[in-house]
Formats: C-alpha cells, structure tokens, sequence
C-alpha cells in the first residue's frame, strides 16, 4: 500500500470517528421537558441589582419533581447556587440561550403563590431583595426531618366544634362581635388592650379557637420564649397539643423544621412562634395575631429589617384574614391603623379597668426630692415605694422591683459637675463590674476605687474628670445585682430574687412574701396569676434613666415597660400598689396613672406627626462611611417631596474607620416610591462596585 493510500485511510478512520462522537454527543444531551419546557427561578444571589428571576430549562427527567415552589440548583455566572422554583412556562421572554436545571434538591414545596406574594411585598416595602426575604421566610432545609412520613389522614385531629362560646371577651367592647366575625370569615381588623391582670394567654387561646372551629388557620407571633410558652400552654389546654406547634430559633434545625412542615403539609391549623413565624405557610389562613408590637424583639435584625406587625398586616391584606394587633399598650403605628378606620378598638369600659387596675402612684426620683427622704439616701427607695413593699410583704405577697439596667454600678459621672465618667482610653463610659471592684460604703451615691471601661475594658484605678479634674465619681443608674444587694439589708430575712440582668430569667415565682428585682422583660408570673393572683406591689425604680434616653421612642418604650409590669399587680381592691420613681407631672406617668393606653399613643403620634417622625412620615437611615453615605445619596433618585437629614456621626468602627448617618423621610404617599428608590440606588452601586457598603433601613426602631 503506497504512502498516500495510508494516509487516505487514515483520515477516512478519523472522520468516521468524529461524526461517531458527535453523534454520541447528540444521544447523550438533555432534552427540553414537553410541556412548560421553562422554570422561573428565584437564584440565592444577595445582590441588589440581580433581584429578580430567572428562566432556565428544564430537562425532560426533572419535568415531574421541578414543580413551582421545590428548591433546585443552577447554574448562575458559573458557579451552582440555590434557587426555587416560582413557575413552569410555555416559553421564556428572554431571547438568549437559557441555561438548564442542574437538579431539584428536594420535591418539597416550599414556596406557595401567597408566600410568594407576601415576600415581593415585604421586600418591595423595605427597599429590600426578594432573596433576602426569602431567606427570612424560609427556614434552611433538614432532609431527615423532610423524609419523614406524612400521617395519614385518619391520624389527624378532629376538626373543633364551630360553635364555641367564650364569655372572657363579653367584658370588652365589641369583643363577642370580634369573636362572630373571625368565626364567620370576615375577617376583621382590631386592636385589643387587655384590662389590668387578664388572663391574656387564655384570651388569645380563645380567639384562635375560634378561627380553628371555623376551619381555618390561625397564627400568633409572640416576643420570645416565655410568651410562647404561656401562649402555647394556654392553646394546648383548649384545644389540645395535637393542633398546634410552637416555631422559635431555640428549637434547633431539625425541630424547627419539622414543625414549619406541619404547619405547611396541613397537619395543624395553629403556630405560635416567635419572629421567625411571621412568614409561616398555613392553610386557609384565617387569623394573624401580635402580641406586644411595641416589643423590639419583633423587628428583624437581618436585611431588609422587616417588623412582624407590617408583615402581618401585608399578609392580611394579601389574604384577607383577620389581624389582631394585641398588648398591654399602643404603638404610635398601630394608632396610625386605627386613625385610619382600618382597624377597630376592642377595649373594656373605664368602669371594669378601674376595677381591675392596681393603685398606682408616682414619687419624685430626682437628686433633691431623694435628699430629703431618709430611706431613698439609704437604700434608693422613696418612702411611698418603701411602704408599699413593706405592706405587701406582711400580707405574704411578693413585691415586684423593676430597674432599667442590668449590671452592678453600670454608669458613674462626676460628683462635683455631673458630666459622665469617660474612659481615657476610648472615651467610653466607665462604671462599676461588680461589688468586689471596690465601694467604699453602702450608699449608692459614694465615691467608688476601681472601675472600668463598659466598651474597652480597661480599668481605671485613678479617676479624673476630664472637664472638672475632680477625683469623686458617683453612681447615675444603679444595676439589678446592686438592687438586690441594697434591697437584701433593708428588708433583711426577706428572700430577694433577680431576674434578668445577668441572672437568670424565672419564668415565675410561689405566691409568697419575697422581693424580685427584674430588668424590663424578665419579670417572671407569679404562680397561680391565671388565678387572678400576682404581685402586691410593683416599685419601678429610675424613671428618670429609662426617659432621659436620646431616642425618638423613648416615651413609648418606657410606658410599654411600665405598664408590663403594673399589669402583673393585684386590684387596688385587694391592696395592689403600684409606685413609680418619676417626676408626676411628666404624660407619660399621667398615661400610667390614668391607665391609658389610646390616650398615651394618640399623643405620641400627634407629636411625631408635628415634628414629621415616623409612623406620620415614612423614614430611612443610610449607615455607612461618609463618602459612601455621599454616593449614595448622589445616586439616589428620590420623590420629589424627599427631605435628606443630616449627615451626623456615628460610633467609628473597631477598626476606627469613621461612620456617618443620613436620613431621609418623605410622606406617607410617597412611601413606596421612597423605598424604590433606594432600592435602585443601592443596585446602582453594587452594579458598578462602588466602594464602601451602606446600610439602608425604612422605619428603623431607632432613630436617635
């Protein structure tokens, strides 16, 4: 065979075996599903100008399992990230290539069509991404928990009778007809003040019983662990454990799941939860509670920053169920609510809450008024306080002692000018660890040896005012640990408790003489409160501290603490007593004398509304180094009745870079438009990797 004949039979091999391989590169490639060949998919990206879907292929073998709502994985930018499933198409708009399903992690459906309504709403409010959201409503998959069987339909619980009668909500005005509308599916709207001493647990079982017995699902969003187990408790007494789970961060991955996919598969109607359950899918939703909105632990502190109560009331205007705002007390927001003719008020008649609420006075708590009073110089308590306990605890009934701060001596100044005491290394403010740190008498206004730094931590042995040079610190807020000790020598045989603050928090106490010092949050029940037994007294100590706070909701917070713990005292009837350390004539103390808690928030917001503070306007903070701050606002296209504040400092980073804050508010009408707006900045300057992040968020908790 000649050379050229050799070399003709071995190109004919080779042609012969490259349409081979392409032929088994044809046979080998994914074929398009045959119907609704494309999926929409939400990806996991965090970046702000990729907030939207995408449309990738699906393959003929993932057509059945890649149904709308099922977590998958695809190719984004080359790399596999996450992403669910939002819908099937017929055909894409894009005209490009799409790229394909690479696999469907799990057939479970975790997204349904409210959820993901409820979730662009959320984000499109807040200025936020749907990815971010989603991670919010969505809790991280356990396939252990996922594998498990679903019970079969025998197994489940028996629907509730509908015709259930509750005469706890016959003492508050438009109570029975709340109850009538939530039964019949009307879903109403309504703000609920328990009176002093309910039963609140039993009274929100009630409601949820209600919606249960009308076939429907019922949700209730508490702050934290001890309300939910209170809620939960009262629930599972009405209508039994069966109905209902409990979903809170503390339940671990594997329960939490499991309960969220009891909640989603239909095995129970009824989730009490903390923040977290805001999002919970249920069936036939037909009722949305919020217990203490005013609580801080319902706003979410991961982007885009949502509180429970907006998201609830999205939720119920997406799907028509009926809201519930509840507490002891009124936010400014919520007022805004029922100014508005959106909600309605459920409230008892003055007659039952003066029955009902405790005698509550005020006593003068500044520097001359406690001069003058023998007992305050020895152990901080006025004498209308001091005499209250004292009568409490012969009756054999515990006093309650509320304190703002936790800690021992947690904040000092100078005696001579009364400028606060600063540390010399990072100018932050000293104060006291502990008793061994060294006081040099019993009197919680003496000069103190050793103190250190509360941010840095560095003792100062040598205390110096910066402003007047003198050597004599004194205490301006005393702590919870340093109460009990005080509280220990002028009662003495007496059993002091502490909660919170450092100890533990008691969820409750015997119904027995004892004092217990708690910070605002942590005051336990006392046993057999459903009983309509609770404390004697309640002394709320160092008004002055909890309302000298530089904050825009310093008045509300400090009456939703106040009047938290009043609502734990026996009637006046009985000798309940009530005594708060402030100036009398102050409103807020009025609002707490008068127990008036629509009156307390009307004013508040009128005095937002006159200054142009939230919830009168809408409201956003830009967080962020100054010439990032400056960017942003330079990029932002706002409405065009936007008004910027600021920029003013902040606290400089750990590492000591400098960070300013700018805010920028605009009316209630141009609320969204605001909120797109910063939106597409922030997208504007992640798309062209603009330096330094900014930290965007509407209607923070805390302005300044």
């Amino acid at each position: 065979m000649t050379t050229a004949t050799r070399r003709g039979s071995i190109e004919s091999i080779g042609k012969r075996a490259g349409e081979g391989g392409r032929k088994a590169r044809r046979v080998g490639e994914r074929q398009e599903a045959a119907e609704l060949p494309v999926a929409r998919v939400a990806v996991d990206v965090p970046l702000a100008h990729l907030d939207r879907p995408f449309d990738y292929r699906v393959p003929e073998g993932l057509a059945l399992c890649a149904q709308p709502g099922v977590r998958v994985r695809v190719r984004f930018s080359g790399r596999l990230v996450d992403g669910v499933v939002l819908a099937r198409l017929g055909c894409s708009e894009h005209q490009g290539r799409l790229g394909w399903l690479e696999r469907v992690v799990s057939a479970e459906p975790v997204l349904s069509e409210e959820l993901i309504q409820l979730c662009r709403l959320v984000a499109d409010r807040y200025g936020g991404t749907f990815a971010d959201v989603l991670r919010l409503a969505v809790p991280p998959r356990h396939a252990r928990a996922e594998a498990e069987l679903v019970p079969a339909a025998a197994s489940l619980p028996e629907p509730l009778p509908n015709q259930l009668v509750f005469p706890g909500w016959r003492r508050y005005q438009h109570g029975p007809a709340l109850l009538a509308a939530v039964a019949d599916g009307r879903g109403p709207h309504a703000v609920w003040h328990p009176a002093p001493g309910e039963d609140w647990p039993a009274r929100l079982a009630e409601v949820a019983a209600t919606a249960l017995g009308a076939g429907r699902g019922a949700l209730i969003v508490v702050p934290d662990q001890r309300d939910v187990t209170r809620v939960a408790g009262a629930c599972g007494e009405l209508v039994g454990a069966s109905r209902l789970v409990t979903l809170t961060a503390d339940l671990g991955p594997a329960r939490r799941y499991r309960a969220w996919l009891a909640a989603r598969r239909g095995l129970v109607r009824l989730v009490v939860g903390t923040r977290g359950a805001a999002f919970v899918p249920l069936t036939d939703l037909g009722l949305l509670v919020v217990w203490d909105d005013g609580d801080d632990l319902h706003a979410e502190p991961r982007a885009p920053y949502p509180h429970v109560r907006d998201v609830l009331v999205q939720r119920a205007r997406l799907t028509g169920a009926a809201l519930l705002v509840a507490g002891f007390t009124r936010t400014a927001e919520a007022q805004l609510l029922v100014q508005s003719g959106w909600v309605r008020e459920v409230l008892a008649t003055r007659a039952q809450v003066r029955a009902a609420m405790p005698r509550i006075v005020a006593a003068a708590d500044t520097d001359a008024a406690l001069a003058r009073d023998p007992m305050a110089r020895a152990v901080r308590l006025p004498a209308a306080a001091f005499e209250a306990a004292r009568a409490a605890l012969a009756r054999d009934e515990p006093v309650l002692v509320q304190v703002p701060r936790a800690g021992y001596l947690p904040g000092l100044r100078c005696a001579s000018c009364r400028e606060p005491a600063r540390c010399r290394r990072c100018a932050g403010p000293l104060g006291l660890p502990s008793a061994s740190a060294g006081v040099r008498s019993g009197n919680p206004f003496a000069e103190v040896s050793t103190m250190s730094c509360r941010w840095c931590g560095v003792a100062e042995p040598a205390f110096r005012c910066q402003s007047c040079g003198s050597r004599r610190p004194r205490a301006t807020v005393v702590g919870a640990r340093r109460t009990v000790e005080e509280l220990g020598r002028a009662f003495p045989g007496v059993t002091v408790h502490g909660s919170g603050g450092g100890a533990d928090v008691l969820s409750e106490i015997p119904s027995a003489a004892a004092l217990v010092v708690a910070t605002p949050g942590a005051e336990p029940w006392v046993a057999g409160f459903r009983g309509g037994v609770g404390y004697g007294a309640a002394l709320l100590l160092d008004g002055w501290a909890q309302l000298s706070r530089p904050d825009l909701r310093v008045a509300e917070e400090t009456f939703r603490r106040w009047m938290a713990a009043a609502a734990l005292v026996r009637s006046h009837a009985v000798g309940g007593r009530v005594v708060v350390a402030a100036e009398p004539g102050l409103s807020v103390v009025q609002a707490l004398v008068r127990w008036d808690p629509a009156g307390h928030a009307a004013a508040e917001l009128a005095a937002r509304a006159e200054v142009g503070f939230p919830p009168s306007v809408r409201m956003a903070a830009v967080d962020g180094s100054p010439d990032a701050v400056a960017d942003f606002l330079a990029t932002a296209d706002l409405p065009a009745a936007a008004e910027v504040l600021g920029p003013v400092d902040l606290p400089a980073t750990s590492a000591g870079e400098p960070r300013e804050r700018a805010l920028v508010r605009a009316p209630q009408s141009q609320g969204r438009a605001l909120a797109a707006a910063l939106a597409a900045a922030q997208a504007i300057r992640v798309a062209r990797k603009a330096a330094g992040s900014v930290r965007v968020q509407l209607d923070p908790q805390e302005i300044g």
